[in-house]
């Protein structure tokens, strides 16, 4: 399905928030570890979804599991460390320079000293060029092929991709926030379908009801809402007539087998399963709660 009136542009990521700033792009889809680096909280910015699930990480704090660090396992013995000070401070690898900075000093970590790079920072303590690094964590199968480990309390933020609008373009021009209601609409209906397939079966029955009955005796096949039931029409001695109903229902990935079996077990037929793409239903919660950020 096409957008109308949509040109993208592939940028790097703290481009795509720079520009949503400077008001040369009207959305973006980038980590929220990003836009709250180099957005910093500006309130020209405004977040349609926060939750696209992709991109998971978490800006972390780490440090070595030797030496003076080999019995500091939280940020508050971190922070209370006798060896910080104004002329030995803690000497942070990272590059983020705003994020970092404001951590420390909500964590009380008052003699700290950064050195920006955008490389891999595993290897800095290790080359004594920092004591601890601030960085985007995974799995954190990196952290530990280094010898580092994360401290409890240490994480920055949880991160993901998001989508996030300039809030002077939606607000000053009619297409572009036309344009983010579908998109958002696109993005809800996608994630929702996420993991869901339809399944479809011929089941012998007396009625639609008796179906019907049959099916919701069973755990696994209530569907959305319930099952979709209708007849299944062949013609017999010159007779239309129906001896079978089609039924319908969306299955999550994890029941599907359960439910195939649970079908076949109550005379279910012929089943078929086909991988959703989209379930638009009605208008995402967060449209209205977009709107209601913008005052409208």
């Amino acid at each position: 399905m096409q957008i109308s009136n949509l040109e993208v542009w592939f940028q790097r990521p703290k481009d795509i928030v720079r520009k949503l700033l400077t008001g040369d792009l009207d959305l973006g889809i980038v980590g929220l570890d990003t836009v709250s680096e180099y957005g910093q909280g500006s309130p020209e910015l405004i977040m349609v979804h926060d939750t696209l699930e992709y991109g998971d990480c978490r800006l972390s704090l780490a440090i070595p599991k030797y030496g003076i660090f080999e019995n500091v396992n939280s940020i508050s013995q971190l922070v209370q460390m006798p060896q910080w000070t104004s002329e030995k401070p803690l000497r942070v690898a990272t590059g983020f320079t705003y994020l970092g900075p404001k951590f420390m000093k909500e964590k009380g970590l008052e003699h700290v000293a950064f050195s920006t790079a955008d490389g891999a920072l595993e290897a800095a303590p290790a080359m004594g060029t920092a004591d601890a690094i601030l960085d985007l964590v995974s799995s954190g199968t990196t952290l530990r092929e280094n010898n580092l480990k994360e401290l409890e309390g240490g994480v920055v933020l949880q991160s993901q991709a998001v989508l996030v609008a300039s809030k002077r373009a939606v607000i000053e021009r009619s297409a572009v926030l036309t344009t983010t209601h579908e998109i958002l609409e696109r993005l809800e209906a996608h994630l929702r379908a996420v993991g869901q397939f339809t399944v479809t079966a011929n089941m012998k029955g007396r009625s639609a009801e008796e179906v019907a009955e049959r099916i919701l005796s069973q755990p696994s096949l209530s569907g959305l809402q319930g099952p979709t039931i209708s007849p299944v029409f062949c013609k017999r001695d010159g007779k239309v007539i129906v001896d079978y109903y089609a039924i319908v229902i969306c299955v999550p990935k994890k029941d599907l087998y359960t439910s195939v079996q649970q079908l076949r077990g109550i005379g279910g037929s012929g089943v078929l399963v086909s991988p959703l793409t989209y379930i638009f239903d009605a208008e995402p919660p967060r449209w209205a709660d977009f709107l209601t950020r913008l005052g409208r």
